[in-house]
């Protein structure tokens, strides 16, 4: 038996209204109609089972009928910030993949190495593409794409974590071993050219631990997808 489909809604009510793409998507992709039952979402991290009670022209009118805390969502916070890169696939492949993973937050932000600008239609887009990947891994929560104008914002963003991990070509060693990762933690990656030595000593200054990924120069989506992936192993996220 398939899972549910799920919608995200701004708000939950014993009559919850459906509308926007994500109506659109139900009635005339999927052709959800009257009596169909579904799955809302509000990015509360519960799961709201409702019945299609009405199908309009803009609009879908849809009962409440159970509400169950979802199941899916990661024990431990991460977050992932990552320079904006040069290809647009790139950057929603590493949002989809950290949405996968279990993220709780994304930032991406420009460093001075970028290449790539950002701007309001491709933010949208990035949010859209986790609200899709939310969907279909089955989370409760689409984590928020949040844009920062410079990688200084980024990491006084991740400060609040208990391991903030900074990932530099030009280190030797890892400060910190990825297998004993503990609590919450932050992940900051480079774009194509990596970070500068000025932007390494200011993760160092405001407590970055730096981090080695092998012998190997990665593609910067690369590092940030498995650089996630051996984080959330580690706290316990793969058992």
């Amino acid at each position: 038996m398939s899972a549910l489909k799920r919608f995200f809604v701004e708000t939950i009510q014993p009559q919850t209204e459906l509308c926007g793409e994500e109506f659109e998507h139900a009635k005339n992709v999927l052709r959800i109609g009257v009596g169909a039952e579904v799955i809302l979402l509000d990015n509360s991290g519960k799961e709201y089972t409702a019945i299609v009670a009405q199908v309009e022209k803009k609009r879908m009118l849809l009962n409440v009928v159970r509400e169950e805390v979802g199941e899916r969502e990661a024990k431990t916070d991460i977050a992932l910030y990552f320079d904006y890169l040069k290809n647009a696939d790139k950057n929603e492949f590493i949002v989809q993949k950290a949405v996968e993973l279990g993220v709780r937050e994304i930032g991406v932000f420009s460093s001075e190495f970028s290449s790539a600008y950002m701007n309001e239609n491709k933010l949208e887009r990035l949010q859209k593409i986790s609200k899709e990947a939310a969907k279909q891994c089955l989370r409760a929560v689409a984590p928020k794409v949040t844009y920062y104008p410079a990688l200084s914002a980024a990491l006084a963003a991740g400060e609040k974590y208990s391991n903030r991990l900074f990932a530099c070509e030009f280190v030797q060693k890892s400060d910190v071993e990825l297998s004993s990762l503990s609590g919450s933690t932050a992940i900051v990656i480079g774009s194509e050219g990596g970070f500068s030595a000025t932007e390494a000593a200011l993760a160092k200054e405001k407590g970055y631990a730096f981090i080695t990924l092998g012998k190997r120069i990665l593609r910067a989506e690369t590092a940030a997808v498995s650089t996630v992936a051996v984080a959330a192993y580690a706290l316990g996220e793969w058992q």
